[in-house]
């Protein structure tokens, strides 16, 4: 899920508004939810490092992950220390959470399947119509009340 974080400064009232946004259609963005903070509160949480902040930001109605706090933390380092700026705001796909793969690249020394078919062999005609030539019907009387076959 696609969220946009967005942090206003209210320099007049001394708050922080956090509005979370989330994409739910493509572009379709929706509101979610709205959270305010005490600004000066919020620059010392800052300040105190990723810990701090994320227990800050954190309420019951608002609770994002641990990777998505770290990344709402270094974003928005900058923008606590600077008065000017009053709005940021953070892109966060969820799928960033997820361990990235490792490319996997097989090699020669890797590989035993050509030692594996030169070990069984090939099979024969004979062989074949050997393994085919039974009959692979299933044997049902109308006598058999046996719960497995009914």
């Amino acid at each position: 899920m696609r969220q946009k974080i967005r942090f206003e400064k209210n320099m007049k009232d001394n708050k922080v508004i956090i509005l979370e946004s989330s994409e739910v259609d493509p572009s379709f963005v929706l509101l979610l939810h709205e959270e305010e903070y005490s600004l000066e509160d919020m620059i010392k949480a800052s300040g105190g490092g990723l810990n701090a902040f994320s227990d800050f930001i954190r309420r019951r109605s608002f609770f994002p992950t641990l990777d998505l706090c770290v990344k709402l933390f270094e974003n928005t380092i900058e923008f606590f220390k600077d008065d000017a700026q009053e709005k940021i705001t953070i892109e966060y796909d969820d799928i960033e959470a997820f361990p990235k793969e490792e490319k996997f690249f097989l090699e020669d020394d890797d590989v035993e399947i050509d030692k594996i078919l030169e070990e069984d062999g090939e099979t024969s005609e004979d062989e074949i119509k050997e393994i085919d030539s039974e009959d692979d019907t299933p044997k049902f009387t109308p006598e058999d009340i046996s719960e497995d076959e009914n």
